[in-house]
């Protein structure tokens, strides 16, 4: 019998399941993420993978990190044990089973794609809006993978330096480096700093969307220029690839009124004519990297 399973690796957890190819997610378990040895790292892999009965005949893992196209080598700044390893090679020799690996937010993208909004859909392009800015890129229901490991990160890239200086809005270097990023300003934690610049208050991005919802006016003003900062670097995104539809993950995509401004300020900037929502609250949020991962695996032989 062909069992599937899947990993979904961040900085302090490891979540294991199996996955079926409906989506249906079963056989929960989670350990913490060893960060330093590599051995710990395998061990708690097998021991998740041996406690489910030892059945899955192919693995699909999520990671907050990336794999080299070409050299198979992973990097993650949130799981270091990782870092230098081939992670499909070296996982699959100590399970004794054939791995797939995929970034996380590729991962969502997926599962949005082949069970989620996105499903039946040609191009769907997955967007994450949380602690961070990400994306991933889904035709025909396969995961693009591009150079150096690296795609759908529409959060990186000097583009809005400019736009938020004329805000008044302090511009910031990036983690990533570069200055202006996106994803400075994009994320959870670019509300509160957007929100901090006008005001001088120190807010959560949840309070600052619950005093928006109650009609704040220093709420509203940081919501427009967060939507704003979002819409455009989104339409050059729509205009670019053409997605049918682009399932949000992530914190803020739980507010729908956010992801309805969002939508329609996308909409009206794009060159083609999308009469129903584009920008929509993802499906499988909550086991998608698990979901994705599994998809993923799928393209492996049992």
């Amino acid at each position: 019998m062909s069992v599937t399973a899947a990993f979904d690796i961040g900085g302090s957890k490891i979540e294991f399941a199996r996955v079926d190819r409906e989506g249906a997610v079963t056989n929960r378990a989670t350990l913490p993420t060893p960060h330093t040895n590599w051995g710990d790292f395998v061990a708690a892999l097998r021991s998740l993978v041996a406690a489910d009965g030892g059945h899955a005949t192919r693995i699909g893992i999520s990671i907050a990190g990336t794999t080299d196209s070409a050299t198979g080598i992973a990097q993650a700044a949130n799981v270091p044990v990782v870092n230098g390893h081939h992670l499909e090679n070296e996982i699959s020799a100590a399970l004794g089973v054939p791995v797939r690996v995929g970034n996380d937010a590729d991962c969502f993208a997926l599962a949005e794609a082949t069970v989620g909004a996105g499903r039946g859909k040609p191009i769907v392009f997955g967007a994450i809006l949380g602690t961070g800015v990400g994306g991933g890129l889904v035709i025909g229901g396969r995961m693009v993978r591009g150079a150096n490991g690296v795609t759908g990160e529409w959060g990186h890239g000097p583009i809005l330096a400019e736009a938020v200086a004329a805000r008044g809005i302090p511009v910031i270097r990036c983690g990533c480096g570069q200055i202006g990023c996106l994803d400075s300003y994009g994320s959870a934690r670019g509300l509160e700093r957007i929100h901090g610049a006008f005001t001088g208050a120190s807010l959560t991005s949840h309070e600052i969307t619950q005093a928006w919802h109650a009609g704040d006016a220093d709420a509203a003003r940081t919501v427009d220029a967060f939507v704003e900062l979002i819409a455009g670097p989104l339409s050059v995104i729509v205009n670019t690839i053409g997605p049918w539809v682009i399932p949000v993950g992530g914190g803020l995509s739980s507010d729908p009124a956010l992801l309805e401004r969002i939508d329609l300020a996308v909409r009206a900037r794009v060159l083609g004519r999308y009469d129903t929502p584009l920008v929509v609250p993802g499906r499988t949020r909550g086991a998608s990297g698990l979901i994705g991962a599994a998809m993923l695996a799928e393209e492996l032989p049992a």
